[in-house]
């Protein structure tokens, strides 16, 4: 089943399959379960993150089905993505080798610079001050990425990105940078369809991952009335349409576009759910009514970080 998922081709010539499981807000106790579940359903593609604080959990499922026998390393697609408090160029290295230890693997297929913005070393990943307020690094991502790049040669990642990084962050890193990345992983679903971002970095022959493309309804911070997504009238009319789910449309919006996709589950049937997009494709008047409700709607602001001189979306058109 895993091999009909398609890929997408980065220009190094590598391969991700188009679909996968992330595991943002994945609590540790279930995503063991979640994880060994998507790989008997199909799924070969898991994206991660140090600051989700599940990396042992996912590891764990990673290593009992590589030791079944149930799927072979090869044949796995792994992210991972580079925290904000590790952006010196001195603890990149550490922070990877962390990871790596923390999902029992040799290499990563892909790391992740996780937000242009740095934060205060050698203390909590969330580190604050008296009055509550993020404290800040003024560590320029620029120097972070050129410390990314040797990782690659060494072999402990096949491939390296970028992830919230707005428009000009993308050029400025390509001005100064010998690797290019493979990937920029924004959030991206019909009430923010990134277009221009996409439009913008596939020029530059860099692909885009979304996350959140079932608008992240169990978001802390999401407030009362705020819209929903999988609630949205037309949507339920094109999923019913086509005898499919709203979170299925939402997911095959994305493969129709040629965005990477890693809709976030620990419930098996609805893990079974997202992985049931390939037997359709959206019509070109349907993709095109589903682009016309982006209202800029980011339901991920990273407020906390506000006021850095490298918030990704502050003070940029996209």
């Amino acid at each position: 089943m895993a091999s009909k998922v398609p890929k997408v081709k980065f220009y190094n010539g590598l391969e991700c399959p188009i679909l996968g499981l992330g595991t943002w807000k994945s609590k540790p106790g279930e995503v063991t379960q979640a994880v060994k579940d998507a790989i008997d359903i199909g799924y070969r593609h898991f994206d991660c993150a140090f600051v989700y604080g599940n990396e042992k959990e996912v590891g764990a499922a990673l290593t009992e089905k590589i030791g079944q026998g149930a799927v072979k390393r090869e044949e796995l697609f792994i992210t991972s993505k580079l925290w904000n408090t590790f952006h010196q160029p001195e603890l990149v290295r550490g922070a990877l080798e962390a990871t790596l230890k923390n999902l029992n693997l040799q290499y990563l297929d892909l790391y992740l610079i996780h937000w242009p913005q740095g934060y205060k070393e050698g203390g909590d990943l969330f580190p604050t001050d008296e009055a509550g307020n993020i404290q800040f690094s003024e560590v320029d991502y620029v120097d972070t990425w050129k410390a990314m790049e040797p990782l690659v040669a060494e072999g402990l990642v096949k491939s390296i990105g970028i992830s919230n990084f707005n428009s000009q962050q993308v050029e400025r890193l390509l001005q100064n940078t010998t690797v290019k990345p493979v990937t920029n992983q924004v959030e991206c679903h019909p009430y923010l369809n990134q277009s221009r971002l996409k439009k913008f970095c596939e020029e530059r022959g860099i692909t885009i991952t979304a996350y959140s493309p079932l608008g992240s309804p169990d978001r802390p911070w999401a407030q009362p009335g705020e819209p929903n997504l999988l609630d949205d009238p037309k949507l339920k009319e094109i999923a019913q349409r086509l005898g499919k789910t709203v979170a299925q449309v939402l997911i095959r919006y994305q493969i129709d576009r040629n965005i990477i996709v890693i809709p976030k589950s620990v419930t098996r049937s609805r893990i079974e759910s997202n992985f049931q997009v390939l037997d359709f494709q959206l019509s070109g008047e349907d993709l095109k009514l589903i682009d016309s409700f982006d209202c800029n709607g980011r339901l991920v602001p990273m407020t906390a970080s506000l006021g850095h001189k490298y918030h990704p979306f502050e003070n940029t058109e996209f």
